[in-house]
């Protein structure tokens, strides 16, 4: 039996990765650009992300994407930076045809060119090239190909690490640099097409949210929220899940980043959702907390009042030009006065002795009463990662200005994040979950404090 040419040619088709980019090639190339101007000159080296080992849905790098919008698997950017002059190349992999007839027909080095703008070489070639560039005396740059910038130090076995570090064995004369600061310089401010893309990713989470808040009760399972979400993201267009939801209900709720979501819903609980969809690659990232009743009790409501106070300050605070630290220090100032009449410290400056007392010296808040409802930051960037630059480090100490066009928390409908928002500052709540702890507990050394031990005490009180 033969086939119609157009069965034939519709089953053998590329993949749909390049056509669907949302972002010009004009503004890729306009990034390389960026790049380049302030490295001067040198070689760049960025590896993309590899094949994925089992069922899971490739997704490109963070800095390999923003440079390339290249989404094919096992690929590397080479820019050869010198005056005046840049020159990209990609190397990309040749795909067996067997597993072609499964996983589709990769573009070739033509199509790349065109829907890329940039010169396209067999990933075969690359060694080869960066040997000719060693004998040229130019500096190297690398963009390691870690998953995610939270795992900058200890994701080190990657291909890219594997690759250079034999590189730089086999040229010892070669001198290695990192690129990753210079490129995170870029990557905090974004442009109309980012914001745009971002914009998207909130408005499907806050989509996915009402359907969940409509839907919530007791009796429900905490999957059943998470599988809500996920059914909203793709449902309405959106890649899905940024990261893993987190649903988390009566004591799980206190646990920042608990991400089972396999207990079942209670009559008073109050129930965490932190939660972001994807789009475009650009990840949102929205939390909220929510009675399960659809009613706080007086208690609840009394933490709950802290945090929208809290947030409101900070909102005041947070402004271009304004410093980290005064959007932060005028979050937590709320926080520790709310806490203190509430009688949930011993007052607004109380302090204790924390098994990480070591900390306090460079950062003295972490030594305080109040620290122990509010231990995490106020907020990051979010963008082509969920933790995006601008990540302000949580010690007070050289907190940057607070640049314009920086997504970061705002008001509804924009980037509620983590504490910023009606939801993370009421996790560690006494009143809401006595049943379990999880604060650290006290290996070795020196005996608690007092102050430790009544929050452990108290903690651990039944309901």
């Amino acid at each position: 039996m033969r086939l119609p040419r157009s069965l034939i040619l519709s089953s053998v088709v590329f993949p749909a990765t390049l056509a669907a980019q949302t972002i010009a090639a004009g503004e890729y190339a306009a990034r390389r650009d960026s790049l380049a101007a302030r490295l001067d000159s040198g070689v760049v080296v960025a590896f993309g992300g590899r094949t994925p080992v089992g069922p899971d849905r490739f997704t490109q790098l963070p800095a390999f994407r923003y440079l390339t919008g290249f989404l094919e698997p096992d690929a590397a950017l080479v820019l050869v930076v010198r005056p005046g002059a840049s020159r990209a190349t990609l190397f990309t992999s040749e795909r067996d045809p067997r597993r072609a007839l499964y996983d589709g027909f990769p573009p070739d080095s033509a199509v790349v060119a065109r829907r890329t703008g940039v010169d396209a070489r067999s990933i075969g070639a690359l060694p080869g090239q960066l040997d000719s560039l060693a004998a040229s005396g130019l500096p190297f740059y690398t963009l390691r190909d870690f998953a995610t910038a939270d795992a900058t130090e200890s994701d080190s076995l990657t291909r890219g690490a594997h690759f250079m570090r034999r590189f730089a064995e086999g040229h010892p004369a070669v001198t290695l640099r990192d690129a990753h600061p210079t490129l995170d310089s870029l990557r905090t401010r974004k442009s109309p097409a980012e914001r745009a893309m971002l914009r998207r990713a909130i408005d499907l989470t806050v989509t996915g949210l009402r359907d969940v808040m409509r839907a919530l009760r007791p009796g429900m399972w905490e999957y059943e929220a998470e599988a809500m979400f996920q059914s909203a993201f793709r449902r309405n267009g959106g890649d899905g899940t940024a990261f893993v939801s987190i649903i988390g209900s009566g004591p799980n709720s206190t646990q920042y980043h608990y991400n089972a979501n396999d207990r079942r819903i209670e009559q008073g609980d109050v129930v965490v959702m932190d939660v972001g969809a994807g789009f475009g690659g650009y990840a949102a990232d929205v939390t909220r907390t929510l009675p399960a009743t659809g009613r706080f009790s007086a208690e609840q409501r009394a933490v709950y009042q802290i945090v929208r106070d809290a947030q409101a300050a900070a909102e005041k605070a947070a402004r271009p030009g304004g410093s980290f630290a005064s959007w932060r220090d005028a979050a937590r100032q709320v926080v520790a006065r709310g806490v203190a009449r509430l009688g949930l410290t011993e007052g607004v400056d109380a302090t204790f002795d924390p098994p990480w007392a070591e900390q306090c010296t460079g950062n003295p808040v972490a030594c305080t009463q109040s620290f122990l409802y509010m231990a995490h930051g106020l907020g990051h960037g979010i963008g082509l990662e969920v933790h995006d630059r601008p990540h302000p480090p949580p010690r007070p100490i050289s907190c940057s200005p607070l640049p314009s066009r920086c997504r970061r928390c705002s008001r509804r409908g924009w980037f509620r994040e983590s504490a910023a928002a009606p939801s993370a500052w009421s996790r560690p709540t006494w009143p809401m979950s006595r049943r379990r702890s999880n604060a650290p507990r006290v290996s070795g050394g020196s005996p608690p404090s007092p102050a430790w031990a009544r929050w452990r005490a108290r903690r651990s009180a039944p309901s």
